[in-house]
C-alpha cells in the first residue's frame, strides 16, 4: 500500500552533467534567465527567480551529459526519516551526505533503474541581494529582465529500461500518485506520470528503447504563460538555441511545450502547465492506449521520428 500523500513535499532541484560547463551556464543564465548563486569546484549553482531555496539546478563539468541527482524535499524532518526507513525496507538503502550549499543532510538512494534520488528536509531560504530584491515581499527574487525568465523547475522525465518498477517505487515507497500512463497493446507500461502534490506531475518515467539504465529524457521549467513559450521559440531562433520540437500542446497532461537542447547535450522542456491541478483526492489513473498515442500530440503534431523508429510512444 502506498504511504499517505505529504511525506515528500515537492521536487527540489536537479544536478545536470555537461561536457561544456561555460556554454551550459550561459544557456541557463542568458537564455533561460536563471541566476548564478555560487560555485564549488566544477559545479555551478543556479536558481529560478521564484524558487525559495538556494538553487534549482546544479551544473557540473563531466565527460558526458546526463543527470546525476534529483533531490526531493520532505514535508518535515519526521517525514524524511519515515521515507528513509521505507526505502531501506524496500531494499534500496542509501547514504547520508552533506555536499550541497544551502541544503541540510541528504539521504541519497536510487530508483530501480539507477537514477540517484536524494531526500532532504533542511533548506536555507534564499535572501536576495540588494540588486535582486523584488518589489513584492512574497516573491523571493526580482523577475529577470532578460531571457525567457522561467519561473521554477517543473518536472524531471527519466528514461528507464522498465517503467513499471520505477513508477511503483516512487508511488509505493516515496508516496507519489500516478496520474496518467501509456499502456502498450502488449500490456507493458511505456510511460507514467507521477505527482507528490496538487501539480499534475513532478516525475515521469519513459521507456528507454536502448535498454540502458539511469538516463535522462529531459528536465522542464515552467513559464508564467503560453506566450512565454512562443517568445522562448523566437529567442531560440535569434540566439542559435536548437529547437527539437514545438511549440505545441501535449495530449497527456495538456502541457503547452517547447523542447530545446542546451550546449552540453541535455534536453530542456519549457512548459506551461500552471492551470492544470489534481485537486481530487480520488483522482483516477488515466491510461492511454497505444492506438491513442499514435495520433500524436493534442493538435496532431507527430512524434519525433526516433520514438516511432524504436517503438517507444511519444512523451506527453
Amino acid at each position: 500500500m502506498a504511504p499517505p500523500l505529504g511525506d515528500i513535499a515537492h521536487l527540489g532541484h536537479v544536478e545536470l552533467l555537461t561536457p561544456d560547463l561555460d556554454a551550459s551556464v550561459r544557456f541557463f543564465t542568458d537564455y533561460l534567465g536563471l541566476t548564478e548563486n555560487g560555485r564549488s569546484g566544477d559545479s555551478v549553482y543556479l536558481r529560478t527567480w521564484d524558487d525559495y531555496e538556494h538553487h534549482s539546478v546544479t551544473l557540473t563539468a563531466h565527460a558526458t551529459s546526463g543527470i546525476r541527482r534529483t533531490a526531493l524535499r520532505a514535508s518535515s524532518e519526521e517525514a524524511l526519516h519515515r521515507r528513509v526507513k521505507e526505502t531501506e525496507n524496500a531494499g534500496r538503502p542509501g547514504r547520508w551526505v552533506e555536499d550541497e550549499p544551502g541544503i541540510g543532510p541528504l539521504y541519497v538512494t536510487t530508483d530501480p533503474d539507477g537514477h540517484e534520488l536524494a531526500l532532504y528536509w533542511e533548506s536555507e531560504w534564499y535572501q536576495a541581494p540588494d540588486e535582486l530584491k523584488p518589489g513584492l515581499k512574497n516573491q523571493p527574487q526580482a523577475k529577470p529582465g532578460h531571457g525567457v525568465g522561467v519561473r521554477r523547475l517543473d518536472h524531471v522525465n527519466f528514461l528507464a529500461a522498465d517503467v513499471e518498477p520505477n513508477g511503483a517505487f516512487v508511488h509505493e515507497v516515496l508516496g507519489a500518485r500516478p496520474t496518467e500512463q501509456i499502456r502498450l497493446d502488449s500490456g507493458r507500461i511505456a510511460a507514467q506520470w507521477l505527482t507528490f502534490s496538487s501539480k499534475s506531475y513532478d516525475i515521469v518515467y519513459t521507456e528507454d528503447w536502448t535498454g540502458s539504465n539511469g538516463r535522462l529524457h529531459h528536465i522542464a521549467f515552467a513559464t508564467d504563460t503560453r506566450e512565454d513559450i512562443l517568445r522562448a521559440a523566437d529567442l531560440a531562433l535569434d540566439t542559435g538555441v536548437f529547437i527539437e520540437t514545438g511549440p505545441h500542446k501535449h495530449a497527456i497532461q495538456q502541457t503547452f511545450f517547447l523542447y530545446v537542447y542546451e550546449p552540453g547535450g541535455n534536453r530542456v522542456e519549457l512548459c506551461n502547465p500552471l492551470t492544470r491541478l489534481v485537486l481530487a483526492p480520488d483522482w483516477p489513473l488515466i491510461t492511454w492506449s497505444e492506438e491513442e498515442r499514435k495520433k500524436g500530440q493534442a493538435w496532431g503534431l507527430k512524434t519525433i521520428e526516433s520514438f516511432h523508429t524504436h517503438g517507444t510512444p511519444p512523451v506527453g
